[in-house]
């Protein structure tokens, strides 16, 4: 296992006039042994940026270090690291078990230390039985069990996963989540893994760094990114339905937009323009008759164990999650919400970026 130094790296991309910055000076620490989730929306530079860990893109700016490393100036192959890529890679015309063999044989790892390496991986991924099956005879899913297993049989410092889960379905995605989990759980090697899925992220990341625009927004567990978001962005990224986000202006005690005035649950230490953020899980439907905020329900989406109420409140879409056990509203309904002070989130109106704790 290596740790792994982003030290305020950047991409640019041409020359002069034509220069394009896709990655801003990102800088972040991950420890020996950890999985590390980079996140973010399509174009975002995630994989840009992983692939400058791998070697596959030259850094314009900064340094990056595997263990004490500088690799700048190594090629991918001397860096000890593994990919697994969003499409399998896998050789058509050789079996499980020659697909899963070949780099260690080209490296002349000898016979039995690769039967052994071969046959642990296969166990540990459950693909045992189909060793000597081509690969236009296993589903998707098995399909990426061998990408992984062929990256595990390498045993490298790090294992660098680009997007890796995005040619499943739904199913198959929460399965392969699973066995990356156990994976990783039973190996403890060093992990970078880049999705822009943000379910993804939250079930597998020990930490997540959030990408936007080439940009870190954030860089924590997954418990602080969700509880406590650093910008407007990442509060609106991650979170599915994403928290409510209202532009206005307060005065410590009332939140004015859209015409509208919210009389708020206790002073806040802010004046002027902000922007309010709730997420829906935290806005209450009033029951007892007492004041609140109006939101009038104009659809409600019913999801099982839940159910979704969009209204509008301040004139901008606001979402409520209740629990399926409680009797709904109805359409047109206008009902009366609120919330514990603990559960607000304020951010600057300018940088959009978090006040307060």
């Amino acid at each position: 296992m290596a740790s792994i130094s982003i030290r305020n790296v950047s991409k640019v991309y041409g020359h002069g006039t034509n220069a394009n910055k896709v990655i801003h000076d990102v800088s972040a620490e991950i420890a020996h042994g950890e999985f590390i989730v980079i996140v973010g929306p399509s174009g975002c530079g995630k994989s840009t940026l992983l692939r400058m860990v791998a070697g596959l893109e030259e850094i314009t700016e900064g340094e990056i270090a595997i263990g004490p490393r500088v690799v700048n100036d190594i090629e991918p192959a001397q860096r000890d690291i593994a990919m697994v890529f969003q499409n399998y890679a896998l050789y058509p015309h050789m079996s499980v078990y020659q697909n899963m063999a070949y780099g260690l044989k080209i490296a002349k790892v000898p016979k039995d230390e690769i039967e052994r390496r071969v046959q642990k991986a296969a166990a540990i991924l459950e693909i045992g039985p189909f060793l000597k099956r081509t690969p236009r005879q296993l589903s998707g899913g098995q399909r990426q069990r061998v990408a992984m297993g062929r990256a595990i049989v390498r045993q490298p410092e790090v294992y660098l996963f680009d997007e890796p889960l995005s040619n499943l379905d739904a199913k198959l995605r929460a399965q392969t989540r699973i066995e990356i989990q156990k994976l990783h759980a039973e190996l403890g090697t060093t992990s970078l893994f880049v999705t822009h899925d943000q379910v993804e992220a939250m079930t597998l990341a020990e930490r997540m760094l959030v990408m936007n625009e080439g940009r870190m927004e954030q860089f924590g567990t997954p418990e602080d990114v969700y509880r406590n978001p650093a910008t407007t962005f990442v509060a609106s990224f991650i979170g599915s339905p994403p928290m409510n986000l209202i532009t206005g202006e307060t005065d410590g005690t009332k939140f004015t937009a859209g015409g509208q005035e919210l009389v708020l649950p206790a002073e806040v230490g802010y004046r002027g323009a902000m922007i309010f953020g709730l997420r829906p899980e935290h806005a209450d439907i009033v029951t007892d008759g007492a004041p609140g905020w109006p939101l009038t329900v104009e659809v409600i989406e019913m999801l099982g164990a839940e159910r979704l109420i969009y209204g509008r409140l301040c004139g901008q879409l606001f979402i409520v999650r209740m629990e399926e056990t409680v009797p709904p509203p109805h359409i047109g309904d206008t009902v009366m919400l609120r919330a514990e002070p603990k559960w607000l989130h304020w951010f600057d109106a300018k940088t959009t970026k978090r006040v307060g704790k």
